[in-house]
């Protein structure tokens, strides 16, 4: 008797166990989040994702140095999922060895082939086009190229952001693949040739250049005339914004570059599970919706309608280029600006 209520005893307190094992394997636990992109945009999202699969969010914001710390905290880090900008910013985790390769059904049907890695190791949320700012008094024609911008007509009239910055770097890896290197490099120093004055500052800040008379054209990023059209804090950045009409090079042809923002994750993700369920619902509409409204960027996912204010801006035909060829194509890109100095302005 003693024996059998033993083994009862032992049955019943291993399927206490076991039940209790299958219950914690049930609850929703947490996500920690490494993020490059900025709280007023992201955090909506985490919460939107916490009330529909009550998984908690944990989320570290910081302008730069993320992929490095994910690195040295190697196989301690409790990252589970990196969100940054720029193919170039996603590749330098895959090279730094800090992510792994997710196979997602879901995320394979909503973000097209050209906007993920070919590996499956980064993966494209949002997109953002390279634009020219053309200024309204100044600038009568509504069309424009890349390749125009080497144009001598231009001389002295071009403002942009450094050429080794992430977007540049892209932007001109796409001239790489559009026309060769050898070709791309006479081209960088055309426009080189036509710039306003050194290259710096943010994007918005080209912008303004041409508000003040100092160029007639800056590049830039689409979002960022969202950004500064519905800027409270800085009323000023409207009259910038508002001084310029958008052109969206190469429309005619193979179409403007785009490029993204995306996630990975980490390659010692302590909650794997939750990390890819929290892309898969960047990559739902409902937050590519989120995206296009918080933030004025392009979704990713076809289908998913446009802000209202992107809408204005009209319809435009991205370069189809997959974006694993400009990766690959980056560090000629920037060997190239170091070689033309392009930083160093048009008089050198």
């Amino acid at each position: 008797m003693r024996l059998a209520s033993a083994r009862a005893f032992a049955l019943a307190l291993l399927s206490s166990l076991f039940a209790a094992s299958i219950a914690q394997a049930a609850e929703p636990g947490e996500v920690n989040v490494y993020s490059y992109r900025q709280p007023y945009l992201i955090n909506p999202l985490f919460k939107a994702f916490t009330e529909e699969t009550g998984t908690k969010v944990n989320v570290i914001f910081a302008e730069k140095g993320l992929i490095e710390r994910i690195a040295a905290e190697g196989r301690n880090s409790p990252a589970d999922v990196l969100l940054t900008v720029d193919v170039g910013n996603l590749t330098q985790a895959t090279d730094a060895g800090i992510a792994q390769p997710i196979h997602s059904a879901t995320l394979e049907a909503a973000i097209p082939p050209a906007y993920r890695d070919a590996d499956n190791e980064w993966f494209g949320l949002t997109r953002r086009a390279r634009v020219v700012y053309a200024s309204k008094e100044r600038v009568k024609q509504n069309t424009i190229s890349y390749e125009e911008l080497a144009d001598p007509k231009w001389r002295g009239k071009i403002c942009i952001r450094s050429g080794q910055h992430v977007y540049n770097v892209a932007l001109i890896a796409s001239m790489i693949a559009a026309h060769g290197e050898a070709w791309t490099e006479t081209w960088l120093k055309g426009v080189k040739a036509n710039l306003a004055r050194k290259p710096a500052g943010d994007d918005r800040l080209q912008v303004k250049g041409v508000y003040a008379g100092e160029c007639d054209i800056a590049v830039g990023n689409t979002y960022y005339m969202g950004v500064m059209l519905q800027d409270d804090k800085e009323p000023e950045q409207k009259e910038w914004a508002n001084s310029v009409n958008i052109l969206f090079p190469n429309t005619g042809d193979r179409g403007t570059h785009v490029n993204v923002s995306g996630a990975v994750v980490a390659k010692y993700a302590p909650h794997k599970d939750n990390a890819v369920k929290l892309i898969e619902f960047l990559a739902s509409d409902k937050s590519q919706q989120m995206y296009a409204e918080v933030n004025n960027e392009y979704p990713v996912k076809e289908g998913v309608p446009w802000s209202k204010l992107v809408q204005s801006w009209g319809p435009f035909k991205p370069d189809p280029i997959s974006l694993n060829e400009i990766a690959a194509l980056r560090k000629k890109a920037s060997e190239l600006v170091d070689k033309v100095g392009f930083d160093e302005g048009p008089s050198s």
